[in-house]
This record gives structure tokens, sequence and C-alpha cells, in this order.
């Protein structure tokens, strides 16, 4: 019975030892550790010294060092200027599209009535009416003597295009 005794006992003081460690190490992670050793900071060498990456706030600043000692200073932010830029957009849109609801307004007054129709349209023959929002277009035939004219000029182009391929001809032929 006694050796069933010290083997318990040996395996409770395993175990105890096993669980002041997990405990002692869970204290010891919990502690924190100086900004440069858990990884807040990421370093990269640059020609004019360091350029230092913040893990979380994501800002990055230029490290340089001078007479009185390291320094570091902010990179501008492109993100930060291209948010203000699209807030200024967008408040501009809503003042814009405020007036546009708003409706046109009136800047002068005008003195007397508009016409109701348009005094230099000619007036047409009585045509059937096309139904409302149908617009309908009329082109005028052209008259006969528009069409003589068009076929003397077209038989006179023929005639000269025929003319300047037969002297084409006889002078190719003339000179070989």
């Amino acid at each position: 019975m006694r050796a069933a005794n010290s083997s318990t006992a040996s395996w409770l003081a395993a175990a105890a030892f096993a669980a002041v460690l997990t405990i002692s190490g869970g204290c010891l992670a919990a502690q924190s550790a100086p900004d440069s050793e858990n990884g807040r900071y990421s370093m990269t060498p640059i020609p004019e010294g360091v350029l230092r990456l913040d893990s979380r706030t994501g800002t990055v600043s230029t490290c340089t060092r001078s007479s009185a000692g390291w320094a570091c200073y902010a990179v501008p932010d492109e993100r930060t200027a291209l948010d203000a830029e699209i807030g200024r957009l967008q408040a501009e849109v809503e003042t814009l599209k405020g007036r546009l609801a708003a409706g046109p307004t009136v800047s002068g007054k005008i003195d007397e009535a508009l016409p109701k129709t348009d005094p230099l349209k000619k007036a047409q023959p009585q045509a059937p009416k096309a139904a409302e929002g149908e617009r309908r277009i009329e082109i005028p035939l052209p008259s006969d003597q528009d069409v003589d004219r068009v076929m003397s000029f077209l038989e006179r182009a023929w005639r000269r295009l025929i003319d300047m391929a037969n002297r084409v001809q006889k002078d190719v032929s003339g000179k070989i």
C-alpha cells in the first residue's frame, strides 16, 4: 500500500507543479513589455535615417538623427487628405441636390406675357394631325424642273468622263 500512496503523491506533486508553471507563465505574459519588444513598431532603414511604422495606429514616421538626438516626424497621410476632399464633395453634392429640389428660381421680372404661338412659324395647310407625342416629318418631292437639271448635269459629267478616258487611251496607245 505504501507504494501506491507514494506514486499518487508524486503524481499529485507533478500536477501541482504543472499548474503553478501554467499560472505563473500566464502572469508573465500579461505583463506588458516595452513597445519595441512586442513588435508595435517596425523599423526600415532609409538614406535619411529610419522609417517607423506603428502597427497599432498605422502611422508612419521618419526618424532622423540630429545634434540634439533622434527625432521622429509623422509622414503626411494622403488618405486623410483624400477623406477630407471626399467629405467636402459630398457636402457640396447635398447642397446642390437641395437647390435642385427647391426648383428653379427666377432672377428677373418679365413685363409682358410670352406669346402662346410662334409668330415666325408659317401657316401650314391642314394636314392630318398626328397623335400627341408622335412627330411627323414630311419631305417635299423635287419638281420636274429639278429632276431635269440633275439629269442634264449627270449627262454632262458622264460625257466628260468618257472623253477623258478616250484621251488617256489615245495617249497611252500613241506612246507604246
